[in-house]
């Protein structure tokens, strides 16, 4: 019996072992993915053009990745525990943005590039979340506000805001949201662009 008592415990012990030295589960990490080819014959030519950086608030600017519950409490932003941003939300839409704008040869600058009288873009990003409308439903919600200065004087400034459906009620599928509403965003900022009466 005690031959037996002893073989369980070891085991126990190797089973414990086991678990131990068995990895965590690794954090998956996002980004938008690449930009879609077709994108390039949807950009306007612009004026050469300078892109603030992008602010958000404080919540937002961070690797984590939030979503709502619609259906239980919207005003309380969560997490999710195995998902993150490889880079904050905004630093991803400004890459984007840039992306999209050096499009057809358009000519994007640093904010610090230093040309007095090239057109300012500056941008606030105030809500980047999937939200879900029950366990199985969820969209993308991305809303910016932009502001164009140029000489120091405001020329324009809009609110833009999309919500796209989720393909599938998780993190990646609020990743793949999240991007084309990105995108339908960035495609109705560029023709705002293209109407301003920027000089070139």
């Amino acid at each position: 019996m005690m031959k037996n008592f002893i073989s369980l415990a070891l085991l126990f012990l190797a089973l414990s072992g086991c678990a131990v030295s068995e990895p965590p589960p690794r954090s998956q990490a996002y980004d938008l993915g690449p930009l879609s080819r077709k994108h390039a014959a949807d950009a306007p030519r612009l004026p050469a053009l300078s892109v603030a950086h992008i602010d958000a608030p404080s919540w937002l600017d961070s690797t984590r990745m939030f979503y709502r519950l619609a259906y239980a409490n919207e005003q309380q932003p969560r997490q999710y525990s195995g998902s993150r941003w490889i880079t904050p939300p905004a630093q991803l839409f400004e890459q984007r943005l840039k992306s999209w704008i050096g499009q057809e040869g358009n000519m994007v600058l640093s904010a610090s590039a230093g040309a007095m009288r090239v057109p300012v873009l500056q941008i606030e990003v105030d809500e980047f979340t999937q939200i879900f409308e029950s366990p199985a439903q969820s969209a993308a919600h991305v809303t910016v506000r932009a502001a164009v200065i140029q000489n120091r004087i405001l020329i324009a400034q809009q609110t833009f805001t999309k919500q796209v459906p989720a393909p599938t009620a998780d993190a990646p599928g609020g990743v793949r949201a999240l991007a084309d509403a990105s995108d339908a965003v960035i495609a109705d900022m560029m023709r705002w662009l293209a109407q301003l009466p920027l000089k070139k």
